[in-house]
């Protein structure tokens, strides 16, 4: 059952963010030439971590802390139970240098679990300790480890994409200021998070001949192929104070898709696109995996040399695990996926093996399988060739189709409960309901999938469904036309509050401005759902 309720305010006594203190932090982010201007020097001659603080992968005793510099230094991370900073512990972490352009992540062990936690990020001249830059400021919750506190997070995706960049006249990525003001636990960002493939253009003309205006930077006016574009990508998005203010209160849980290297990419892929001089696909992915790793705070270790594995666990207290998945890095080569037999699929033999014994060692309530592309939407690549899982055939299983059949099957029969997919990536929002009586495959237990996005980047039209696993679209908002800019259609993103007495879970659907399109309120206990 839907109904149109806003949602409950944050319960002050666990949710005790100073925001006085946490909008002075993002004022002193934005230091020198304006709040959407390169971050320029704290104090001269000494480090300055101007690009903002982020925390990511945050569980009950556990975190990761980034920050970025403008030249080497040591990285020191003071954590407290209060702003004052008067009783303090002191997190040792890596030299920044150039081989990580100049960035770098902390770990912190031993927090408290269901804590507000105040850090602080200083960075020291390594040659002189004594020398140091105004320290980078920020806070974030750990996870309970009683279930009665609950559970509310965030997820979208989709971040400078079409060309649509941060619009100064605007306010830049509004929408990341609205979900900071909700004031999560975390957010699950779903992939997308740059357009490496994107050229940002200093303005562009909309259909009603206002003028849409874009922060440049050499980096975004081609393609990104070298490692170094491709990190100035990543630092495009720390231009908007909107992002910085965001990431120094609210702990992220990031994954990849296509766009972190090129649209609708896949390993093995030779390139004939003239924009790019490199045509190896597994070369500029190996760059950007790197730029990925170096930019966001993730728990995951390096894998296939300078790669970095994404598919992991956050197991955030007794209510809630987050299934991460990569659904780009082991997949075969896009087709029109009819084939009848398919063991690599969109996961890999590998990680579909990881994720079934994951599922059955969870303990949580609630089994969030985070994917970076939907089940049952079909998205063309091509005249002919298929994207994600679905392929437009309405039958049995074929091509990937059958690795989600096997997985499906495998949560029924292991009698796995409260498993929810949740997704970005087709730039609209939606929620789907799969149940075995409306699909061709039937040996699964029903479930639902929800759709948020884009956070800031093109809207487009709604993509028809495939019936081989029986969705039905109970809820979607899409534009009617393609490439819709954030000026004429709203942003979007999801909320799931999971409440700690009941263990009922309710998704949100939101749009940009405060409005709630959609809800859903889901039982606790069941087989798939």
């Amino acid at each position: 059952m839907s109904h149109r309720t806003p949602a409950p305010a944050p319960d002050p006594a666990r949710r005790t963010v100073l925001r006085g203190s946490l909008a002075a932090s993002a004022a002193a982010l934005a230091v020198g030439g304006g709040a959407f201007a390169s971050p320029a020097l704290a104090l001269a001659g000494r480090p300055s971590a101007a690009w903002g603080v982020q925390v990511g992968d945050v569980t009950a005793h556990t975190g990761l802390v980034w920050v970025r510099s403008d030249r080497p230094a040591r990285m020191i991370v003071e954590t407290s139970a209060g702003e004052s900073f008067r009783r303090v512990r002191h997190h040792y972490g890596p030299l920044l240098g150039p081989e990580t352009d100049f960035t770098g992540t902390t770990a912190l062990r031993g927090l408290p679990a269901g804590e507000q936690i105040h850090y602080r990020v200083t960075l020291a001249d390594p040659d002189d300790p004594r020398r140091t830059g105004e320290p980078g400021t920020g806070t974030f919750r750990t996870a309970p480890e009683r279930r009665r506190d609950g559970v509310r997070f965030l997820w979208s995706g989709d971040i400078a994409g079409q060309g649509w960049g941060i619009n100064p006249d605007i306010g830049g990525f509004r929408a990341y200021e609205e979900m900071r003001r909700l004031d999560p636990d975390f957010f699950l960002c779903s992939g997308d998070t740059i357009y490496a493939d994107g050229v940002i253009q200093p303005s562009v003309t909309l259909p009603d001949g206002r003028i849409w205006r874009n922060v440049t930077t050499p980096e975004k006016s081609k393609v990104a192929e070298t490692l170094d574009e491709y990190r100035g990508n990543f630092r495009y998005n720390l231009l908007d104070h909107n992002v910085r203010a965001f990431n120094a209160q609210v702990p992220s849980i990031v994954q990849w898709d296509d766009h972190e290297v090129r649209n609708n990419w896949y390993p093995g892929q030779i390139l004939d696109d003239p924009r790019y001089t490199e045509k190896d696909v597994d070369v500029l992915a190996a760059r950007a995996s790197r730029a990925f790793g170096e930019y966001f705070p993730v728990s995951t270790p390096h894998a296939r040399g300078t790669g970095r594995r994404m598919h992991r666990v956050v197991r955030y207290g007794p209510l809630l695990d987050v299934f991460v998945l990569d659904m780009r890095s082991y997949r075969n080569a896009n087709s029109p996926g009819r084939q009848a037999d398919d063991t690599t699929g969109i996961l890999g033999a590998e990680q579909l093996e990881w994720l079934k014994r994951e599922l059955s060692r969870s303990r949580a309530v609630w089994k969030v399988l985070a994917a970076d592309m939907p089940l049952g939407l079909v998205v063309t690549d091509g005249a002919t060739d298929f994207e994600a899982v679905a392929q437009g055939d309405p039958g049995a299983p074929l091509g990937r189709e059958l690795q989600i059949a096997e997985l499906l099957r495998f949560v029924k029969h292991r009698r796995i409960t409260g498993t929810l997919w949740l997704t970005a990536d087709v730039h609209y929002t939606s929620a789907q309901h799969y149940a075995p009586e409306r699909a061709a495959f039937q040996d699964f237990a029903p479930f639902w999938e929800f759709v948020s996005g884009p956070l800031a980047a093109g809207g487009f039209p709604a993509n028809r469904l495939d019936a081989t696993f029986g969705p039905e679209r109970v809820f979607v908002r899409a534009p009617e036309r393609a490439n819709v800019s954030p000026m004429e259609s709203p942003q979007y993103f999801g909320e799931v509050d999971i409440d700690g007495d009941s263990g009922e879970l309710t998704v949100r659907l939101r749009a940009e401005g405060g409005t709630v399109l959609f809800t859903q309120v889901l039982q606790p206990g069941r087989v798939g759902q």
